[in-house]
């Protein structure tokens, strides 16, 4: 006979191999767009492969716009614009830091919302944690300081936290409602991706760039991340999300050529590290420590 504590971890496992695979897509996404920041910039690099997405989804899916409830179209439209503010605001971050570290600050935002939906000290106390691993990133050396690209970073994590809380909502319409999210995205960011495209701006490699990094870092991640919500809470998906400081920080590494300082990695470990305890605190039946009052 299976336990509700066994279902529940065997969730959280699915889970957690499905935000695995959508992390190690959506970095190797971001460092092959990030080629095209020279050439087009970042936010029409962001919006483009939006765009891209869009186009790959809405062909596929063919999603069903009739008939949806007011709470439906709530969160879808509040859902896409999360993604379209949380991708174009790290775009513009990676641009000027280090991408292990515009991650790891963008962590914050599930972090915050994990700390809210908390109920023990154990739980917030973690979260903490994490934020003092954010401290020691910017304990390196001065070039890895830029103010502009800590407060877009800031602004990813923002727009990340409501992600993570609108995920479950959206998950719950299946592909459909991720399809539409995604255009309802295209449409916000299509100010910076329409010029491009209508001027004839975008070369072939470009495209093809593109194409594989909106299949990589949207379709596959925001699907993944959208099943995953589907199986357990806001708060466990939300932390689950540890895993990315430190794929973008191996994926900087390896695609980029970006190396971090010591006090950087540690903060990197420290965020994860934090992350991955709240998750077990989440799951654990040890119910013997009093809530938060």
């Amino acid at each position: 006979m299976i336990t509700r504590s066994e279902e529940s971890q065997s969730a959280v496992a699915r889970a957690a191999l499905l935000v695995l695979v959508g992390s190690v897509a959506l970095h190797t996404s971001n460092a092959i767009a990030s080629t095209l920041f020279a050439t087009y910039g970042s936010q029409p690099v962001s919006a483009m492969r939006m765009m891209f997405a869009a186009l790959i989804l809405l062909v596929l899916v063919r999603p069903r716009v009739r008939g949806r409830s007011r709470g439906e179209w709530l969160g879808i439209v509040v859902y896409g614009a999360a993604m379209a503010v949380m991708n174009g605001a790290l775009y513009h971050a990676i641009e000027r830091i280090p991408l292990g570290i515009a991650s790891t600050i963008e962590f914050l935002g599930p972090c915050a919302v994990a700390l809210v939906q908390s109920r023990r000290w154990r739980e917030a106390a973690c979260a903490l944690l994490a934020l003092a691993g954010v401290a020691l990133l910017s304990a390196g050396p001065a070039g890895f300081f830029d103010a502009a690209g800590y407060a877009f970073a800031v602004c990813a994590a923002v727009a990340f936290g409501v992600y993570t809380l609108f995920a479950p909502l959206v998950g719950n319409s299946g592909a459909d409602g991720l399809a539409l999210s995604i255009a309802v995205a295209a449409v916000f960011t299509s100010p910076w991706s329409a010029p491009v495209v209508v001027s004839g701006g975008l070369d072939v490699r470009a495209a093809v760039l593109l194409a594989a990094s909106a299949v990589l870092g949207v379709v596959i991640t925001f699907g993944a991340d959208t099943l995953a919500a589907k199986m357990t809470s806001a708060r466990v998906v939300g932390t689950l999300f540890a895993i990315d400081p430190a794929m973008s920080a191996i994926i900087g590494k390896l695609a980029l050529g970006q190396d971090l300082t010591a006090a950087a990695v540690a903060g990197i470990v420290v965020v994860a590290s934090a992350g991955a305890l709240l998750v077990w605190s989440a799951e654990s039946e040890d119910v013997s420590e009093p809530p938060i009052d």
